[in-house]
């Protein structure tokens, strides 16, 4: 949660009025309390806390509305649990959008559909927003899918899966970080 990234992007979102409250998985605290470098709890477990960070959140009473989205597997959790909460309990303060930073499509290049299916299908306004040579997801392998139209993605020109930019490319990373932070902004007035 305290990554350059998160820190960088917080910052970006925070600068346009955006509240952010960022959060770890149970695998990440386990790992800064003891040093030790380990897999990603399993799905259930992490969409588990997920739901539970959500509730915290709705009862902190944040500005609406509550987006929830993360990076990379974070985002993919996020996009996951949001779906199920729509309409589950009468009264329930819903998930408005879901943001995903770096969404991981195709991780190790392999095109296994468990990671894009729910999106073919996805209700809930949905921003991705991705680097053009993020090597899981690049605009060639996400253009020919289906992807509900629910689901939009910002591309970032020459970007990889931290949104860094190619020297090449004459843009700066912050530049990206503003970019990803502006189009949250437009999501949201476009969601509320």
């Amino acid at each position: 949660m305290d990554s350059d990234f998160m820190e960088q992007l917080s910052s970006a979102l925070s600068e346009l009025g955006i509240c952010v409250v960022r959060f770890e998985f149970p695998y990440m605290q386990q790992r800064r309390r003891d040093g030790k470098k380990r897999p990603p709890d399993r799905q259930p477990r992490l969409l588990e806390h997920l739901q539970a960070m959500v509730e915290q959140a709705q009862s902190m009473e944040l500005p609406a509305p509550l987006l929830v989205g993360g990076k990379s597997m974070g985002g993919r959790m996020a996009s996951l649990l949001a779906d199920c909460l729509q309409g589950t309990e009468p009264g329930r303060a819903l998930i408005s959008g879901v943001c995903c930073f770096g969404y991981p499509f195709f991780p190790g290049g392999k095109k296994r559909s468990d990671r894009v299916e729910h999106l073919l299908r996805c209700k809930t306004p949905t921003l991705i927003v991705q680097g053009t040579r993020d090597p899981f997801g690049k605009l060639a392998d996400i253009d020919p899918l289906n992807l509900s139209a629910a689901v939009s993605v910002h591309w970032l020109e020459a970007g990889d899966h931290d949104f860094k930019p190619t020297v090449r490319s004459g843009i700066a990373h912050q530049q990206h970080i503003d970019s990803a932070a502006r189009a949250v902004l437009r999501f949201v007035q476009q969601i509320t």
